[in-house]
């Protein structure tokens, strides 16, 4: 039973969701291409290549810092609305954790939950609307629920990846109400939305690193 989390787990995770990145990249974009502009597997492999390229230059001292290194990275490398959006989460789960050298379950949920509000602030969205909020609110609730039954951190960030998988799922039949897919309307139903998957796809490196 693992009890906590360091910042070898932070690197590992973020190294983690490269590779899942780069991986599904065409996939990703296919989906965006589907509703979208069709670039977000190409905007997120060249976010996520850079915070790998810069991971290997420096070391994070806390699981904060290597957040945050994430943030400042997907912001100023990732164009769209990705950028923004998971450089936010990031940012916030940096602020979330602050100086901690090992995440425990309460803090770890505590990350999760700043990263996902972070993603609403910024989009404006909510669940239903056919986002990546849509994987992370599902997530979030998993993880809080792990917690209060005493899970360890693995079973925590487990929990998250399978809620977030099923949530990103559950956007198959939506109607998209929030970004560039919403213009489409009742045409956006049939077609999963591309941060929602990549949501998925992150949380479950993250999981798997663990």
């Amino acid at each position: 039973m693992r009890t906590t989390l360091d910042t070898e787990w932070a690197i590992a995770w973020l190294q983690a969701a490269a590779d899942a990145v780069a991986e599904h990249r065409v996939e990703l974009s296919e989906l965006d291409r589907a509703i979208g502009d069709g670039d977000h597997g190409e905007n997120l492999d060249r976010g996520f290549s850079a915070i790998a390229a810069k991971l290997r230059e420096e070391a994070p001292a806390t699981p904060g810092a290597a957040f945050k290194l994430a943030a400042m990275t997907l912001m100023s490398k990732v164009g769209g609305a990705a950028g923004p959006l998971y450089g936010t989460a990031f940012l916030r789960a940096a602020t979330a954790v602050g100086e901690a050298t090992e995440l425990d379950p309460v803090l770890l949920a505590g990350a999760l939950t700043a990263a996902r509000d972070g993603v609403v602030l910024r989009g404006k969205a909510e669940p239903g609307d056919k986002t990546m909020v849509d994987a992370w609110t599902p997530a979030v609730d998993a993880a809080k629920s792990a917690v209060a039954a005493g899970a360890d951190v693995t079973s925590v960030l487990a929990a998250a990846a399978a809620a977030a998988e099923a949530g990103a799922t559950a956007t198959d039949p939506l109607t998209a109400r929030k970004g560039r897919a919403s213009y489409l309307g009742e045409r956006s139903a049939g077609h999963r939305d591309p941060g929602a998957a990549s949501s998925a796809l992150i949380l479950r490196a993250a999981a798997d690193t663990a």
